[in-house]
């Protein structure tokens, strides 16, 4: 018998709760307490389900009767009504300020004045390819730990270890500004870093390769007491990524492409090219040719140069030591200045290649452009295990352009807000 809404307003709360039926699966279910509320018993896929309409008076006898009809139509259909109503609600809430994808790039939006413009790219990047697939459309009251790892361990699978770690502080930051406008309660992303795989330890030095963190390195050596001829070989060592005793015993006439005498002339084929003997290669490969290192130098690289100039131009070295012009600069010089200025154990002067690598090659990824891994190798003086010094040469000279367009993409990252070169020698270069 169905039911009527004077049995339905004169309903008692009992000891137990019990129910009332109304006929075809829906019932009213009275608690202790007084509530009363809607729900329907169903079967789907040889399971009992069960649904909730809501709480009586919110929801009307009439209301729950035709609540119940579209389920019987959803289930005639083949479809289960349960998450054909959880599909509707995540639609729903898409077009909402409280999904993740909204409140993500709302952090973004404001955090976006203190990144470079490169960096912010970078960031967005990776929110929409990795995070918002699967997190976007949820509202982000309802984002669990549990979803967050399964997202990033979807990052390790492909080997991007550093990826998953920055992702998820993309998302703890993107969480944190809902808890702080009241949208949670809680910050899923805080509790999963053990979650994650650990970077791989081994001899590798200390790095930071977050290009925000490293253009404030930059900025706190342009800031600092140190000589202008520290400050310059930061930069350079920065914008070249070569090993740091190739550059402290860098002679003039490795460079080539520049005009020394026209400080604005344009330079689009700067070089600079070391020599096999001052590699790092095995003792019968430092007399081969073939494995020379050839360096394209963006414009931020001979803008470093041409400022340079003055002050050591005379002499065979760009940075000679304060003793003897006819000696390198101290192997110390650099570190010594990053670890006085609270970068100790943060990073060394090797770690701008480690940055360099990490960077440019989850941007290959990120752009889809697989083939500049290599590239990237070789713009480290990596050879690819297996590799003759003539295929070493060859692809060297094959991939030349794309090598100068990586080193003016890398340049333009890790300069973006830096003070010109000129500014760091008191402007006396020019």
């Amino acid at each position: 018998m169905s039911l009527t809404a004077v049995q339905i307003r004169n309903a008692k709360p009992a000891k137990k709760p019990y129910k009332m039926a109304d006929g075809n699966g829906l019932f009213l279910y009275v608690t202790p307490t007084g509530a009363r509320s809607w729900r329907l018993k169903y079967r789907f896929g040889g399971r009992e389900k069960l649904m909730t309409f809501g709480l009586y008076p919110d929801v009307g006898l009439a209301d729950a009767r035709s609540k119940r009809q579209d389920a019987l139509d959803a289930l005639k259909a083949g479809i289960d009504p349960a998450a054909q109503r959880v599909a509707a609600k995540a639609v729903a809430r898409k077009a909402t300020d409280d999904t993740f994808e909204a409140v993500a790039r709302a952090w973004h939006d404001a955090e976006r004045p203190r990144w470079s413009p490169g960096q912010a790219a970078l960031i967005l990047r990776a929110l929409e390819r990795d995070a918002f697939p699967t997190l976007g459309p949820i509202d982000v009251a309802d984002v669990t730990g549990m979803d967050l790892i399964t997202m990033l361990r979807k990052i390790e699978a492909r080997g991007s270890i550093e990826t998953a770690k920055r992702v998820r502080g993309y998302c703890l930051g993107a969480f944190g500004r809902a808890k702080a406008e009241g949208k949670i309660a809680f910050n899923p992303a805080s509790d999963i870093g053990d979650a994650l795989r650990p970077t791989i330890k081994g001899a590798k030095q200390p790095a930071i390769t977050d290009v925000a963190d490293l253009i404030t390195l930059q900025q706190t050596i342009d800031r600092s007491t140190c000589g202008p001829a520290v400050k310059l070989a930061s930069r350079l060592l920065a914008l070249t990524v070569v090993r740091i005793g190739v550059l402290r015993a860098a002679p003039w006439g490795e460079f080539t492409g520049i005009d020394w005498s026209d400080p604005d002339a344009p330079a689009p084929s700067a070089m600079w090219r070391v020599p096999a003997s001052r590699m790092k290669l095995e003792v019968a490969d430092k007399g081969d040719t073939a494995y020379d290192h050839d360096v394209p130098l963006p414009p931020q690289a001979v803008a470093v140069l041409r400022a340079l100039r003055p002050l050591t131009g005379k002499g065979a070295l760009l940075f000679p030591s304060q003793r003897s012009v006819a000696v390198p600069m101290s192997d110390a010089a650099l570190s010594t200045a990053y670890k006085r200025r609270g970068f100790k154990g943060r990073h060394v002067p090797h770690g701008w290649r480690a940055a360099f690598s990490t960077v440019m090659n989850e941007r290959a990824v990120e752009l889809e452009r697989e083939g500049d891994r290599l590239i990237v190798d070789l713009m480290l003086a990596h050879a690819p295990r297996g590799m003759s010094a003539s295929e070493f040469a060859y692809n060297r000279a094959r991939y030349s352009a794309r090598r100068r367009e990586l080193a003016t993409a890398w340049a333009d990252l890790i300069t973006e807000g830096l003070v010109p070169p000129y500014d760091l020698v008191g402007g006396q270069a020019r």
